[in-house]
């Protein structure tokens, strides 16, 4: 059993300002991460493993409308919520991952019985959905993600791109595609049997189309856990993390260049993936229990609860330390 165990979550990384942020949603959104943290901790407290730690924090997270994910997902250029999700294990390298879902409750609970209950890694749209009803996952209609901020958030997008062009290749995509990219959430975790975890669901992009699919459904790009490195959930735009593998090499730089968890998670957000144009940031525990949370924009919803401390650590602005 080891000494030191933790857990680490993010709800999103993008143009998140103080003056965009009303004190009472402020406090809505700690407390939230805080219910996330507490949910995911008090199963390691417990003797808990860390692959139920972190697909518990994330159901938290999908189960409230702040984020995008889940019940606060964001809608397609159609008008539909599509949903990805992956949840890994850092003792197996065992995984599971779900794209575009549309009517799953908690994407991160069928992204778990494809790792548990399946030969495969990644199932898609209505099959994924297949296989949720085979193994009793939830399924919810429609109107369960509809909201009203989501939805004026499409009709903003909709708009912009009907004034600046009618082609969609020669878009200006920031502002929707920022809108929509703040909300991601993961959950990294270490246990005390030293097995670390991590899990990613997201509802990808405001206005999204062409059954677009994001770096939250794909195993060593938005989530990936090894036991000898470390355990990893990107958030940002997606394109660029798919590009960077971003995830699996932070551990790969970790095992093959002998970098620390701090120096790697730099490197791949700060270097790398800023070099590129790409904006996010990530969360991050090895398995010693250090923790890093890197991100290159004005703010990333984050948290962690280690062992030792008192109560949840719980920043959302880049000046927060």
């Amino acid at each position: 059993m080891l000494d030191i165990f933790g857990i680490v979550i993010h709800g999103g990384a993008g143009t998140i300002l103080k003056e965009n942020l009303t004190p009472e949603l402020e406090i809505e959104y700690q407390e939230k991460l805080t219910e996330s943290i507490q949910a995911g901790y008090d199963i390691l407290k417990d003797g808990g493993t860390s692959l139920n730690a972190v697909q518990k924090a994330v159901n938290v997270m999908e189960d409230s409308a702040l984020f995008n994910a889940g019940k606060g997902a964001v809608f397609t250029n159609e008008g539909t919520n599509e949903q990805d999700a992956t949840i890994m294990c850092g003792a197996t390298l065992n995984t599971g991952g779900v794209a575009g879902v549309q009517h799953v409750k908690n994407p991160i609970d069928l992204a778990r019985a494809v790792m548990d209950k399946s030969e495969h890694v990644l199932f898609g749209s209505e099959g994924a959905e297949q296989f949720a009803r085979l193994h009793n996952i939830e399924l919810v209609d429609d109107k369960y993600f509809y909201t009203e901020k989501r939805w004026q958030q499409l009709e903003k997008a909709r708009e912009k791109e009907q004034k600046d062009s009618s082609d969609f290749s020669m878009l200006d995509h920031s502002d929707h595609i920022d809108e929509g990219k703040h909300g991601t959430v993961g959950a990294v975790a270490l246990d005390k049997d030293g097995n670390l975890a991590a899990a990613t669901s997201s509802g990808g992009m405001t206005n999204k189309k062409f059954g677009r699919i994001g770096d939250s459904a794909i195993p060593g790009v938005g989530t990936y856990a090894n036991n000898k490195t470390c355990a990893v959930s990107t958030t940002g735009h997606g394109e660029y993390f798919m590009r960077c593998v971003t995830a699996y090499d932070v551990s790969a730089m970790m095992e093959y260049q002998k970098l620390s968890l701090k120096d790697a998670t730099e490197r791949a957000i700060h270097t790398k993936l800023t070099e590129l144009g790409g904006t996010g940031g990530l969360i991050a525990i090895d398995s010693k229990g250090n923790i890093a949370l890197p991100f290159n924009t004005p703010g990333m919803y984050r948290g962690y609860l280690l062992d030792e401390q008192d109560k949840p650590f719980v920043k959302i602005f880049k000046e927060d330390k």
